[in-house]
């Protein structure tokens, strides 16, 4: 169990490349199995090739696990593929304890829940103007209904044949 521990299940290491195959080949190879968020093949500093592997990261774990479990051991370009969950990548002194990701790795996911965040402030705005209109609605109308009842006590009071139908139907 220790082995799949960091493993990252929605993006799959894809080795043995044929050096024509470029990341929209291989984009186009695995997009079959559900929509990808991003495709990758590391240049060698050298040689500015890639190095015969690649990652495919999918937008869901599904999709990534269909497609390992069909391009694992499948001919592309005359080589044969192996397709297995990524590890995550290593920054350059990961093992002395500096990160081993990036600080920009979780950029995305911080400007998502800005966004939902945001998205959820409106909202309660939304919520509160709407039960404070309701509530000054209600107010008006138990006003409306006060005034109404104050009227008809001044045209009972001036009213003689009024007063005596109000005591008769009050009884």
């Amino acid at each position: 169990m220790a082995m799949t521990q960091g493993v990252q299940k929605n993006t799959l290491y894809v080795g043995g490349l044929a050096e024509e195959v470029n990341e929209s080949i291989l984009h186009a190879a695995f997009i079959p199995f559900g929509d990808i968020k991003d495709v990758k093949t590391p240049l060698d500093q050298a040689t500015q090739k890639h190095r015969s592997f690649g990652f495919v990261t999918f937008l869901e774990r599904e999709d990534a696990t269909a497609a390992m479990d069909n391009m694992d051991g499948a001919e592309l370009y005359g080589r044969v593929l192996t397709v297995n969950y990524a590890l995550p990548e290593r920054i350059k002194g990961g093992e002395q304890g500096w990160a081993a990701q990036p600080i920009w790795a979780d950029a995305d996911t911080w400007f998502e829940r800005q966004q939902q965040e945001e998205e959820m402030r409106r909202i309660e705005a939304e919520n509160r103007a709407a039960m404070q209109a309701a509530e000054d609605l209600h107010r008006k109308q138990v006003a409306e209904q006060r005034e109404g009842e104050k009227e008809e006590e001044i045209d009972i009071k001036g009213d003689p044949m009024a007063k005596a139908e109000a005591e008769v139907l009050g009884q």
